[in-house]
């Protein structure tokens, strides 16, 4: 359980969510928006997260939203993983999140409580930056629409009272060959050595990784490198390797020469066409 107090409030509009959270903050309470709370409890219990107040945007209609119309996919960030997968609206996006966690969690965990959180791995994060996504974010002043490519670095860099609405894709993104690899030290159990996103779009490779550092990324150099065709598939991978940002994790999951090593043959396997569910 957790062992301290807050207050819980249950807004239903976005206006009133953001207000609260202001009027909260000004008070000391350390507010946090709440989509699916999974996280906020996990770590609560273990006073890994201390707050006085929770806001929870679950009944909030436009962080609810699922549709497909006019050219894009929209998604509330309010919405469970695992009824975002059973709309296959978004195919990419249902391979990441089907290796999330197990069913049972998938029905709590939500996108934006994902996307958010403090674990490293965040995976649904890499489609959504590999199709230029677009989301929505909710401050005092109003809505505004921002490419997901600049607002993410290393986590999304929302100011302090802002809050994350909406993810949105083109169709047209959602059409292309896409590859999603996730690589476990005991195949379908634990947590995942590293995972491979990729998705071809006007026949160049766009790459995404998860559990390599300690913050799922893109890296336009490792990119270049990866698509460099006057270089060798290994002289490729070899280079990519080097513009890794950060340094690779070392934990008792896995060692970073090890991580290095399955890095390399799952990038070997994505140039020779292997690597997953959709050709690439």
């Amino acid at each position: 359980m957790i062992t301290y107090d807050f207050e819980y409030y249950t807004p239903s509009s976005i206006q009133e969510a953001v207000s609260l959270f202001h009027s909260l903050d000004q008070q000391g309470k350390e507010p946090m928006y709440l989509s699916g709370g999974t996280e906020i409890i996990t770590l609560g219990r273990v006073n890994r997260i201390r707050t006085g107040a929770v806001i929870d945007i679950k009944g909030i209609p436009e962080c609810l939203v699922l549709k497909k119309e006019a050219g894009k996919v929209t998604i509330g960030v309010a919405q469970a993983l695992t009824k975002i997968r059973e709309t296959q609206y978004f195919p990419f996006l249902n391979k990441a999140i089907v290796e999330i966690a197990d069913h049972t969690a998938r029905n709590k965990i939500t996108l934006g409580g994902n996307m958010c959180a403090n674990i490293i791995y965040r995976e649904t994060i890499l489609p959504l930056l590999l199709t230029d996504s677009q989301i929505t974010i909710a401050n005092s002043s109003g809505l505004k629409q921002m490419p997901i490519n600049e607002v993410f670095n290393q986590t999304l860099k929302l100011q302090r009272g802002e809050m994350l609405v909406q993810v949105i894709i083109e169709e047209k993104d959602i059409e292309l060959p896409f590859l999603c690899v996730k690589k476990r030290k005991h195949w379908d159990v634990g947590y995942p050595l590293v995972t491979v996103a990729a998705l071809k779009k006007n026949n160049y490779l766009r790459f995404a990784f998860s559990g390599l550092c300690s913050y799922p990324f893109r890296n336009e150099k490792m990119e270049k490198s990866l698509n460099n065709q006057e270089l060798s598939k290994e002289a490729r991978i070899q280079e990519a390797i080097g513009y890794i940002p950060a340094p690779v994790i070392n934990d008792v999951h896995g060692s970073a020469d090890y991580r290095s090593f399955v890095l390399k043959n799952t990038l070997q396997d994505v140039l020779d066409n292997k690597g997953g569910a959709e050709n690439v």
